[in-house]
Formats: C-alpha cells, structure tokens, sequence
C-alpha cells in the first residue's frame, strides 16, 4: 500500500520529469489546492475576513499594482472555483498538446508567461481607460490561466489555419474557425459581469496571433523570456567553470624529437614482447603497441 510519503516523492518525480505542459497544470492545480486548504484552515478560526487571494490576484488599479507588482505573474496561475480551473487545465491540456506538435516546449513555456502578461496589460487598461469601468476599477481584479491559454489556442489557430479539429456534435472544424469564434464571444461580453476575463482573453489572443505572424517572418518572441526563466531556473545552480587552453604548434624540431622518443619507446617495446612474450607486457605498454598498430 501507498503511503503519503511515496505519494509525494512519485509526484515531485513525476514533476521534474514531466513536460513544460505537465509542470504548468501542475503549478496551477497545486496553487489551487493551497488556496483552498489555506481558506479552510482560516475559516476553522473564524479569520473568513482574511485571504491569500489578494496577494496573489492583480488588480486593475495601479496604485495598488504598484504595491505588489509580482501579482502579474502569480495571477496567471491563481484559480478559487473548481470550475474555472478544470476548464482552463483541460483547454491548457488539449492545446497545449497541439501547439507542441508544431513548437518546442520552451516556446510553450514563453507564450503562456507572456500571453498572460499580455492579457494583464489589456486588463488594467481598460479598466482605467474606459469610464464604463471608472467606478469598479479600485475594487477590480484578475485571476485565471484564461489569458495565457488564449495566447496558445490562437498561436496554433493563426500559424496552421488549415489545421481541423474534432469537435463533438460539430465534428470537423478548423481551429481557426473556432477561436474566431472565441474572439467574437469575448468582444461581445466586455461589458458583462465578467468583463476583466474576456478583456484579458482579447489580450491573450492578440499576443498569441503576434506571435504566429512573428514565428513565419522567423522572429520569435519568446526567446528573451525563455532566456529569464532559464535564468530563473538555474539560479543558485554552481556554474561549471570552462578552462580554455591553447596549445602551441611544435616546430620541425621538436615534432622530430617526439617523434624519435616515440619510436625508441616502441622498439623496447617490441624487443621485450620478442623476449618474453605478450603478457610480460605492462597495461599501458600493451596500450601503446595497440595505439601504434592502428597507425
């Protein structure tokens, strides 16, 4: 039988081993579960009124983003209902999936930390920008991978337009027919009780149509964040020292004195193996005379 201390080796192992796409679901469902313990945990002594929540969501007002700017990385990975994250993991999943049939993993990794990013910026944006949503935006703010997922459905929609998917009932359908679609439900939604979700989403998407047009005139813009989260990971890592040494060409002379001494080395070599035979050898005369025949 399993005990809980095999249940989480196998799980920190199943971690390290796993792919970009594994560690991301895993982030996400494991910052999940630590909110909701945490809020039971606090609701058993009576501090319901506190929560891990606000420093982990962003905020549209910029004066309080300005207190905790590391929320627009954290609120891309933050869920509080169980329904919202089972549906951003199992679009992350299945689109994830298909975006690394066509890119490699780090590019997975840099478009669902800049996806997101992107999705914050149109967020805070609006919120402050538009006056519809003046009144709100100091009580306002975002989490959810929504954004981030986005950015990867429309980077493989707009980068292989041709590509067709499975849907039920609908059957067949090109992908590129369905995130339109997405695209045209968020628009029509950005003034509905949910609007910071669908405005992170249009940012999302567009980040993620950017990428696919950048991607086929060879630029690709996740390489710089690739480059801050090897950094990241690496941190703390002891960094292998490269020794470089340049070695001087020999001259007529010396190359003929070498070889002299090698040829002297080899014939009392031969001479012994004539006297007492193969095994009088020693291991590393033996290894001579068999670098010698290969010559």
């Amino acid at each position: 039988m399993q005990t809980m201390e095999d249940f989480f080796t196998n799980l920190k192992r199943s971690f390290r081993s796993g792919s970009i796409l594994t560690k991301l679901i895993y982030i996400n469902v494991g910052l999940f579960i630590l909110i909701r313990l945490t809020g039971v945990f606090l609701l058993l002594f009576n501090l319901d009124g506190y929560s891990v929540l606000p420093y982990l969501e962003l905020p549209s007002s910029p004066s309080l983003f300005l207190y905790k700017p590391w929320t627009v990385i954290t609120y891309m990975f933050t869920h509080y209902e169980v329904l919202h994250i089972l549906f951003n993991m199992l679009w992350l999943y299945w689109f994830g999936q298909l975006f690394l049939n066509y890119f490699n993993p780090r590019q997975l990794g840099g478009i669902y930390i800049l996806g997101g990013i992107a999705g914050a910026v149109f967020f805070m944006l609006a919120y402050n920008v538009f006056p519809y949503f003046r009144m709100v935006a100091p009580f306002s703010s975002l989490i959810g991978a929504s954004a981030s997922v986005m950015a990867i459905i429309f980077a493989i929609s707009f980068y292989r337009k041709d590509l067709e998917i499975n849907l039920l009932l609908i059957r067949r359908i090109k992908l590129i027919y369905l995130a339109v679609f997405t695209f045209l439900i968020d628009l029509l939604a950005i003034t509905s009780q949910n609007a910071g979700g669908h405005i992170a989403h249009l940012g999302g998407a567009l980040f993620g149509i950017w990428f696919a047009s950048a991607i086929r005139s060879g630029k690709d813009f996740t390489a710089p964040m690739n480059r801050v989260l090897d950094n990241i990971i690496n941190w703390g890592k002891p960094r292998r020292k490269m020794h470089v040494s340049y070695k001087r060409s020999e001259t007529d002379q010396e190359y003929n004195a070498r070889k002299y001494a090698e040829n002297q080395e080899l014939d009392a070599i031969l001479d012994k193996l004539k006297r007492s035979g193969y095994n009088s050898l020693s291991a590393k005369e033996k290894k001579k005379l068999f670098d010698a025949s290969k010559k």
